[in-house]
């Protein structure tokens, strides 16, 4: 499937809820938010019929993400669902790792194929600060868990924060140096509540990274499915991984689309540019309706984000990254 400047488009991701049992906050108010209505939220047997649509126009792998997608009920149902269409080639999952110490094994026996798990903090203080709640133990419980039973794909994710979490950084890039895990250093988006923080640039990490643990090779091997650019480390087990959306921005590569847990296809992250799906299906369309409704909407993705252009305002998606599924 090809959007209008010849992109193909063959990953999507899918959120399937827009709750989170932490209050990171640069992402969720302190307070929470007003929970969706039940019947405004796609069920499985929705998402599983877009899927299968979606894999017939091309795409081939998958993600679920939130809010938080463990606190969603069977959810391992819908993975195993998911795995169990012919042409989706990897079902994976963005977690915050608190419910992983009970449910890792049911993930991994659904068949799942990959964990990313955001860690912004290995202080048990500084992470309750930043999450408003007191979950470290269990989240690296979590990890624990994957490794001990010998799940391969597993990647942390940290968005580096001024003033929050700088102190940080290299302790959680440690865990690619004791286990063949990828630590990904994730730049931060302009996007809700993130307008009030200050990302700490690329060029510092890799400064501290060389000073902390030597030189960094560049790794060309492709991992994952997204735009990292990894490095390889002396004496390191795993990988250390940079998304830049915004210093160094991939929208030439971009292979993606969103599908928000109320059904909206999301074509960008900055803007609100999409269709509502959940009307379609519940308006009783066939689905070759909704096919060629998909494959026109896709083709109109747009050619890049300009998150550096303040001048912006048309068009602009004015949600919370929890609310679009990250």
């Amino acid at each position: 499937m090809l959007d209008q400047f010849g992109r193909t488009i063959e990953y999507m991701r899918i959120s399937v809820t827009e709750r989170c049992n932490l209050r990171c906050t640069y992402c969720m108010p302190a307070e929470g938010i007003k929970q969706m209505r039940c019947k405004d939220l796609l069920s499985y047997e929705e998402i599983i019929r877009l899927a299968k649509i979606f894999a017939e126009l091309g795409i081939k792998k998958i993600k679920l993400t939130g809010g938080e997608p463990l606190v969603r009920l069977n959810i391992c149902q819908l993975i195993a669902e998911l795995k169990a269409i012919p042409q989706i080639e990897q079902v994976t999952i963005t977690t915050n790792g608190v419910l992983l110490p009970q449910m890792a094994k049911d993930l991994i026996a659904a068949g799942l194929d990959g964990v990313n798990i955001s860690l912004d903090s290995v202080n048990r203080e500084s992470f309750h600060q930043l999450t408003l709640c007191d979950q470290l133990p269990n989240v690296l419980q979590g990890i624990d868990t994957l490794l001990a039973l010998n799940f391969k794909s597993i990647k942390l994710n940290c968005v580096p924060i001024a003033g929050i979490n700088e102190d940080q950084l290299m302790d959680i890039a440690g865990f690619a140096q004791k286990y063949p895990i990828s630590v990904r250093f994730i730049e931060l988006m302009p996007i809700g509540m993130a307008h009030d923080f200050t990302a700490i640039e690329t060029t510092k990490v890799l400064s501290m990274l060389q000073e902390r643990y030597g030189v960094l090779t560049p790794y060309t091997s492709q991992l994952g499915n997204g735009p990292a650019t990894y490095y390889s480390l002396p004496n390191f087990k795993g990988k250390i991984g940079f998304i830049e959306a915004m210093h160094h921005k991939f929208c030439t590569n971009c292979n993606r689309v969103r599908l928000t847990s109320n059904g909206f296809l999301k074509l960008c992250l900055q803007y609100d540019k999409g269709i509502d799906l959940k009307d379609l299906l519940r308006s009783q369309k066939a689905d070759n309706v909704i096919r060629e409704v998909i494959e026109e909407t896709i083709y109109q993705k747009p050619k890049e984000h300009l998150f550096d252009d303040s001048s912006i305002v048309e068009g602009k998606d004015q949600r919370n990254m929890f609310q679009v599924g990250g």
